[in-house]
């Protein structure tokens, strides 16, 4: 039996969210599937396809050209549309599935735990502490509402290339957030677009920073910075951070050494601590930098999980020494590469060009998916609803870590971690977690002397994973008199 053959078994059912094209697609797949059509048989034409099925041309096309895309038929010119090989069909169809556990390196590093981290994000795994909130803490209606509602409006749009500085509109809806949190950004003057905090942090790096530069970071930060820095070839030296931020009178004796060319601290909301900086602390560093002459750059990935106004170095400063990186991907989600950069003016356009030499423009298409959420009012609401959940995440977890011998010496003030002592060597600890499927963070990989450490940092997102706290239950039981901790199931 042939297709062409066969009286057609699909109509359309209208007004439904799936479209025509995805349902004759669908039915097609399936009838090839399940009815066993030999290689080789001819697809009804397009205008008999449409005249059967009742429906345009144009649907019947797409839904030809969706089955040609997956392998399962073939387009051969001036003849039609044709069941492909099983082969080819099955080789098309194939995606391998993720693997059940996590590899057990010898020694944890920055590179494994990324890789670790996105892995996470689509195998099964139990949380511990990845930075990133989990899809059901998301809205992912919201977003495919924005992605429908940018596609119906965009149409050509999308066939040029974007602006340089990034999209207008969401530069002005950026700069209306910041100047609501008194950071005066002007579109245009004062922004740019890019691909993620991390991108902003690299064209930062990358301009600022020649090799054999300093540039000082808090200790404990956000690790990947580390490697970044690395590769511009410059020397890292951390600064401790206090509850209140970073230690004022060990930042202004390291400056007066090491001559830095940049500061990165995240005033709010710190990684990995929680902890956002006093307005004393922020007055001194602002000090401490003028008197130095060094570059403040504020790294904002988690200021969103901080309630009510909090103290941005850039809000002091007005953007004139200090750069403020921010970015929306980890509120809406981790695939909307989406962030931003405010600046001074005579340091934009150096950046606007070097994101320019190294990719041209960034993607248009997230950066009005963006839009759209901010000018439609969704936003706010969104984040209100995340940050109220992520609190009570974060301290159960706490709790819970605490009755488990934990120690807290100072509770985050805000956000998804939890910094916590475990009383013995991190990266141990990781390494028998990674063999057991899941995934912590080891507090060495916070500092950029990678010295060993009793710290780890854990993600509010497990709390509520019953198999995740039996594992640390069995990883936190003390090591027997004059020996180590025994790790046993």
């Amino acid at each position: 039996m042939t297709l062409s053959s066969s009286p057609p078994v699909w109509r359309p059912v209208r007004g439904n969210d799936v479209t025509l094209a995805t349902q004759l697609a669908d039915d097609l797949a399936r009838r090839i599937q399940d009815e066993g059509l030999r290689p080789g048989s001819r697809l009804p034409s397009i205008r008999a396809m449409a005249e059967q099925a009742g429906v345009s041309r144009f649907t019947v096309v797409e839904a030809y050209d969706r089955l040609a895309a997956s392998g399962m038929v073939l387009s051969r010119r001036g003849a039609g549309f044709f069941v492909a090989p099983r082969d080819t069909a099955r080789a098309a169809a194939a995606v391998p599935a993720p693997e059940a556990t996590l590899d057990t390196p010898a020694r944890i590093d920055i590179s494994w735990l990324l890789r670790s981290m996105f892995r996470e994000s689509t195998a099964p795994g139990m949380p511990g502490g990845a930075g990133l909130l989990p899809a059901e803490w998301l809205d992912a209606d919201m977003i495919a509402g924005a992605v429908r509602a940018v596609g119906r409006t965009v149409r050509g749009n999308f066939l040029a290339y974007g602006h340089p500085q990034g999209y207008p509109a969401l530069r002005q809806q950026i700069a209306a957030l910041l100047q609501g949190m008194g950071v005066p950004a002007h579109p245009d003057h004062n922004l740019l677009t890019t691909n993620g905090v991390t991108h902003g942090l690299d064209l930062i790096a990358r301009l600022l920073v020649g090799p054999g530069d300093t540039v000082l970071v808090e200790d404990p930060a956000w690790f990947v910075i580390f490697g970044r820095l690395a590769a511009v070839g410059a020397r890292v030296i951390g600064v401790p951070r206090t509850p209140a931020g970073p230690d004022a009178a060990l930042l202004d004796k390291l400056a007066a050494q090491h001559r830095p060319k940049l500061f990165i601290v995240n005033s709010v909301v710190h990684n990995p601590t929680g902890h956002t900086l006093s307005a004393g602390t922020a007055y001194d560093i602002l000090r401490i930098a003028e008197r130095h002459d060094f570059t403040v750059v504020e790294d904002d990935t988690y200021s969103e999980l901080h309630p009510g106004n909090a103290m941005r170095l850039s809000v002091l400063d007005r953007l004139n020494r200090v750069i403020l990186v921010g970015g929306f991907s980890k509120m809406l989600a981790p695939s909307l590469r989406v962030g931003y950069v405010a600046a001074p003016p005579a340091l934009l356009q150096k950046l606007a060009d070097l994101k320019m030499l190294a990719g041209l423009t960034s993607p248009e298409l997230g950066e009005r998916v963006v839009h759209r959420i901010l000018a439609d009012g969704q936003y706010r609401r969104h984040v209100e609803r995340v940050r109220a959940r992520v609190d009570d995440a974060r301290e159960r977890c706490a709790r819970r870590l605490a009755e488990l011998g934990l120690r807290i010496p100072d509770m985050p003030h805000a956000g998804m971690f939890v910094w916590a002592d475990c009383g013995r060597d991190g990266e141990t600890v990781a390494r028998e977690a990674a063999r057991r499927n899941m995934l912590l963070a080891p507090g060495s990989l916070f500092s950029p002397t990678q010295a060993p450490s009793t710290y780890l940092r854990f993600s509010a997102s497990m709390v509520d994973n019953a198999a995740a706290w039996q594992l640390l239950r069995q990883l936190m039981r003390p090591a027997p008199p004059g020996g180590t901790a025994a790790y046993t199931a």
